[in-house]
């Protein structure tokens, strides 16, 4: 209520005053927030118009599916993942490298068949790797990949990772091109080589960096069960250590285990995680031989393979504390 102060007392004004004191004010704050509005309106549009104009592509994804040593039965599962990764995500679109169906048989430790028709075959399914065929992409994911992969340019692929490619390497990624002294150059992108695992076995493990994406999800230590990979020529300076034990797997004699890891190679961005050996830890739903991992582990899974291929992408923040430019192609 509007008061009008006299020298004695007070009185309540008429509504006849009340209109005329505020009429002038009342056109005021209507002028102003009209012109308030059009500006407004005006800037909104352009933004809008600016932001069709140039509409945010998603990145291109290669995912290599290709085993030349032993194949792992997990290998069309984590395809379907990581595709349905891409589709919810809306981030990036995939494109898959497969062995040629005359090409190895689906597990076995035997790998593909070396008759001249194979090899012949598998090379040119590894023709996207060609640098040239490179450019197309921003990251390539080696889905399980094992063995001596016949790439039509393995220098000219390291290079392409190196000048700001990305790079996302699943289990047995470290178990291509490994046993080599000194150890090959594509060991030394990766960060380690397999060097062999125990029988499978649940184990508790430690998330090293809560901030980074594809750990932030994840508590400060979480079990799953699943075949721990134990590496070769793993040097922790020169990564960024996302997940480890701080105990052998099997045997629990204390020491540090790495699990998973990012690091920088040249401009390139690395991501390798050793998990993914077992179908249900790739999906929830998984029931064929009976689960081992509870359908949230998977979920949890999914979130971390998803964060370190965002993270490879640019599309994530996250520090790389190694930057691995010494194993880097010239």
């Amino acid at each position: 209520m509007v008061f009008v102060v006299g020298q004695v007392g007070y009185r309540e004004p008429c509504p006849e005053m009340c209109a005329k004191a505020m009429k002038p004010l009342s056109n005021r704050i209507v002028g102003g927030l009209l012109g308030c509005v059009a500006v407004a309106g005006c800037v909104g549009t352009e933004a809008v118009h600016g932001a069709e104009m140039k509409p945010v592509e998603p990145k291109r994804v290669l995912v290599v599916s290709v085993a030349a040593g032993f194949r792992h039965s997990a290998i069309p599962v984590g395809e379907r993942v990581i595709a349905e990764l891409a589709r919810r995500s809306g981030a990036f679109t995939v494109e898959f490298i497969r062995a040629p169906e005359s090409v190895g048989a689906q597990g076995g430790a035997g790998g593909p068949s070396q008759d001249s028709d194979g090899a012949a075959a598998l090379r040119a399914a590894l023709d996207k790797l060609r640098p040239e065929s490179l450019r197309r992409y921003d990251a390539v994911i080696f889905n399980n990949t094992s063995g001596e992969l016949p790439l039509p340019d393995k220098d000219g692929f390291l290079r392409w990772i190196a000048d700001g490619g990305g790079f996302v390497g699943i289990h047995a990624a470290t178990d291509t091109f490994r046993g080599r002294k000194p150890p090959d150059p594509y060991i030394q992108m990766v960060g380690a080589e397999f060097a062999w695992h125990g029988p499978q076995v649940e184990v508790e493990i430690i998330n090293h960096d809560p901030t980074h994406p594809a750990c932030r999800h994840l508590p400060k230590s979480f079990r799953v069960y699943e075949e721990i990979y134990l590496f070769n020529g793993f040097e922790r300076d020169k990564v960024q250590c996302l997940l480890g034990m701080d105990r052998h797997p099997n045997t629990k004699e204390p020491g540090y285990y790495p699990v998973a890891w990012c690091k920088q190679y040249g401009r390139g961005r690395v991501f390798y995680t050793s998990l993914g050996h077992r179908e249900d830890i790739w999906d929830p739903a998984w029931e064929r031989g009976g689960r081992k991992n509870d359908p949230a582990t998977a979920e949890a899974f999914q979130k971390h393979l998803l964060g370190g291929i965002l993270w490879v992408l640019g599309l994530e923040p996250g520090g790389s504390a190694g930057s691995g430019t010494a194993g880097a192609a010239q």
